[in-house]
């Protein structure tokens, strides 16, 4: 007679005990979620922190339109700039940049450094001379690489300033540039192309890479 009630005491805390575990479980649940929303919060700020300065300071996309650079380049074509190193360094000869439009600078273009600050650029219809202070006499870059050549054949002769470029593009029929609308302002220059991404079977590291130092005639 006497265990019977030690029997539902014993039931009573078993089921008070379950009823614990129970709660505790709901909110075990519930802290669950709101540390996975503010994780996604905290990845998300993360995310923004990292990208945005990496997307206005050290590489931005850009896709080509147009033929001025064919052939090293095509409509279409998806680059990634990179708009760190000219911060440390300047443009050299050769380098394929992304520039304002002086004319337009809200438009985006692209060609090929030719003449650098403080050189005298004679252009002879496609030659290129180059007079500086290493070169008083002047020489004449290489340009085997070209497949499309100007039909002009009239002199045009820049004399750059310290921050002017004179670009061109690789298209000397289809291109507008330096010959066209005059130089470029070093505080134009975007970038360089770092890397082509697509197509897939155009995918390279500094695409349209070119060292016209080492291509002097």
């Amino acid at each position: 007679m006497n265990e019977a009630p030690d029997d539902r005491e014993n039931e009573a805390v078993d089921e008070s005990s379950f009823d614990t575990d129970e709660e505790d479980h709901r909110e075990e649940v519930r802290g669950g979620g709101t540390s996975f929303i503010g994780d996604l919060l905290r990845f998300s700020l993360l995310s923004i922190i990292i990208v945005v300065p990496i997307r206005l300071f050290i590489a931005s996309p850009f896709v080509v339109n147009g033929s001025s650079m064919d052939p090293t380049f095509h409509t279409g074509e998806y680059l990634i700039v990179d708009q760190l190193s000219y911060q440390f360094s300047e443009p050299e000869r050769g380098d394929v940049v992304i520039f304002h439009f002086p004319q337009n600078p809200s438009q985006f273009f692209i060609k090929r450094v030719i003449g650098l600050p403080g050189e005298t650029v004679v252009l002879e219809g496609n030659k290129v001379k180059i007079i500086n202070t290493e070169h008083p006499n002047g020489f004449y870059l290489d340009q085997s690489f070209l497949t499309h050549k100007s039909p002009k054949e009239e002199e045009e002769i820049f004399k750059l300033r310290e921050d002017e470029y004179v670009v061109l593009g690789d298209n000397r029929t289809a291109s507008s540039d330096s010959r066209v609308w005059g130089t470029v302002d070093e505080r134009l220059i975007v970038g360089r192309a770092l890397l082509r991404l697509f197509p897939l079977s155009t995918v390279g590291y500094m695409p349209g890479d070119i060292d016209l130092q080492d291509q002097q005639q």
